[in-house]
C-alpha cells in the first residue's frame, strides 16, 4: 500500500528499510533528544525483533488493516526517512494516539511531517468510519511537534506539568488531540 503525497511517500515496509531502521535505532541521533527522551533507547534485541516481525511480514504479505506503522520514504528514491504510527489510548473507546519520527534533521522544517501525518491523519479516518478522533502525545521542549499539531488542527487538551523529566530538567507533558469533524471540515490536504 502506498499513499502519495508531494515529497513522500507513505507505504508498506520493503525487506531494505530494515537495514537503515537498525542504523536510526542504535548508537546516538538527534531524532532521540525529541522523541520521548524520558523513555531508554530501544534495546538491539527489541530491534532485531521487530525487524524479524516485519520481514516475517513483507514475505507473507499478511498486512493488518488499518496499518499500525508505515515507513515515510521520499519521492525521489522511496528511501525510508522515518516512519508514522498509532497506539491505542483505549481500545474499548476506540481512541487511538499518534506518532511520527523523522530521523535525519536534514528533514526536519520542509512540509514533511506535515505531509506525512495529513496522509495518515486521512487514512486512519478513511480506514474505520467509527474512529471519532486522534490525538498525539508530546512533551513541552518538543516545540516542532506542538506547532506541527496546530498546523494540522490539533487543539492542545492536556497538559500535564513538570511530568517529564529531560537531562535533569522537568518539561510539561501535552496531549493534543483533533475530532473526526475538525478534520474533516479543513480545506484541503496535500
Amino acid at each position: 500500500m502506498q499513499l502519495i503525497s508531494k515529497k513522500i511517500t507513505l507505504r508498506d515496509w520493503e525487506a531494505v528499510d530494515l537495514e537503515e531502521y537498525r542504523k536510526w535505532n542504535t548508537g546516538s541521533h538527534v531524532w532521540m533528544d525529541f522523541d520521548g527522551p524520558y523513555y531508554p533507547p530501544l534495546e538491539i534485541s527489541a530491534i532485531e525483533r521487530f525487524s524479524a516481525e516485519c520481514l516475517k511480514t513483507i514475505e507473507s504479505g499478511d498486512w493488518p488493516i488499518p496499518r499500525q506503522k508505515m515507513v515515510i520514504a521520499n519521492v525521489e528514491e522511496n528511501k525510508l526517512i522515518g516512519l508514522v504510527s498509532w497506539y491505542w489510548q483505549s481500545e474499548e473507546t476506540n481512541w487511538k494516539s499518534i506518532g511520527i519520527v523523522i530521523y535525519d534533521p536534514e528533514n526536519w522544517s520542509k512540509g514533511i511531517g506535515f505531509e506525512a501525518l495529513s496522509l495518515w491523519i486521512n487514512y486512519l479516518f478513511e480506514s474505520d468510519p467509527d474512529l471519532m478522533r486522534l490525538d498525539l502525545r508530546t512533551w513541552g521542549g518538543n516545540g516542532g511537534m506542538i506547532r506541527l499539531a496546530e498546523k494540522l488542527g490539533f487543539t492542545e487538551e492536556a497538559r500535564f506539568r513538570k511530568a517529564r523529566k529531560v537531562r535533569g530538567e522537568y518539561f510539561d507533558s501535552v496531549g493534543m488531540g483533533i475530532l473526526r469533524e475538525e478534520w474533516d471540515s479543513k480545506a484541503s490536504y496535500p
